[in-house]
């Protein structure tokens, strides 16, 4: 089965819920509302979502898949992608749980659930699928710069570190240009995109020398349309995550870049290793892109979810002025500006 075929999904969080502590789970609530019956979260059971998450109307927190079965959920969608994407020992219950009622399990972890002998047995007892979604399959592709000769404009979200929007913005541009009258695609290249669209590779998981060719493939997918945003991993300048940063950066060669950033943000995630500045990423950004196909920063998407709505709006202007670029909250005050910075741009109507 496809991950769009399950529409009635417990997503399971375990005490991490949260916009940047559960990414996975915080975009699909937000992107597939509807395919969402409960939360499992045996820390925050009870309260309400939209509280803790800022969106979620009407969907419970659960402290466990027994408490759920009574939505009649088809699945138990995993909601945190752990660093290294190995499977908490703690989750193992739940899991077992859901797969001795027969439901399907949407995994983007590193490690293959089929792989795992307890799981996938328990899986074949009760008819119950095992979904991996970050397993791209046989890839032998090296890239060779053939997307730079792509019809599709292509625009690809970067970040001055991971965590940081680049998925949710790359979605928020897709659907703003869809408005706007553009033929657009989002472009899934993690697992979590997958989730939400249905298609894409993780490219994380692709052997380095393959990486690029996959971002080139991709590409290849939706070279009939108008323009496609690019889902981005990681930064560029972040050590442990810089090598898929790259590949997408020449696998896709980009036509426009939107640098993706957190106003106060010092740190690497994960890591005590400060982070380069954003104007110093957005020139590091267009040297690299420009060795392969001319490109360069449009516009910078701020998240600025911890900050009140005075305080949002003048990290907005504080950005723009120190880099003369447009800049949008794409989330919270939508993406007019760079909506109109790509069509100028990019020469679209």
């Amino acid at each position: 089965m496809n991950c769009l075929d399950y529409r009635r999904m417990i997503v399971l969080t375990d005490g991490r819920l949260g916009p940047l502590t559960s990414k996975t789970a915080y975009s699909v609530i937000r992107y597939r509302p509807d395919d969402v019956v409960a939360v499992l979260d045996p820390q925050h059971a009870g309260q309400r979502l939209e509280d803790v998450m800022g969106w979620g109307e009407d969907i419970p927190i659960v402290a466990s898949v027994e408490e759920a079965l009574p939505l009649e959920p088809d699945s138990l969608l995993l909601g945190i992608a752990p660093v290294g994407g190995q499977l908490p020992d703690a989750w193992r219950r739940h899991i077992g749980s859901a797969i001795e009622r027969g439901m399907g399990i949407i995994s983007g972890l590193h490690v293959m659930l089929r792989d795992d002998e307890a799981l996938a047995g328990l899986a074949r007892e009760h008819g119950a699928e095992l979904l991996d979604l970050r397993d791209p399959g046989p890839f032998d592709r090296v890239a060779d710069g053939r997307a730079a000769d792509l019809p599709v404009k292509r625009v690809l979200t970067i970040g001055t570190d991971c965590a940081i929007g680049k998925m949710v913005t790359a979605l928020e541009l897709t659907a703003a240009a869809r408005r706007a009258g553009w033929d657009a695609a989002f472009v899934a290249t993690g697992q979590t995109g997958i989730m939400i669209e249905g298609w894409g590779i993780a490219v994380d998981r692709v052997i380095s020398d393959f990486a690029a060719g996959a971002a080139e493939w991709l590409c290849e997918q939706v070279a009939d349309r108008q323009i496609a945003f690019i889902e981005g991993q990681g930064s560029i300048t972040h050590p442990g995550y810089s090598g898929v940063s790259l590949s997408l950066l020449h696998g896709a060669c980009p036509d426009a870049l939107i640098i993706c950033h957190q106003p106060g943000r010092t740190h690497h995630h994960g890591i005590e290793k400060t982070a380069a500045s954003l104007t110093e990423h957005i020139s590091l950004c267009e040297q690299l892109a420009n060795t392969r196909h001319p490109c360069r920063v449009c516009g910078v998407a701020l998240y600025t979810g911890d900050l009140s709505d005075a305080d949002a709006r003048a990290a907005i202007d504080a950005t723009a002025d120190q880099t003369s670029l447009p800049v949008a909250d794409t989330v919270r005050f939508g993406c007019d500006p760079l909506i109109d910075a790509l069509r100028q741009s990019l020469d679209l109507p």
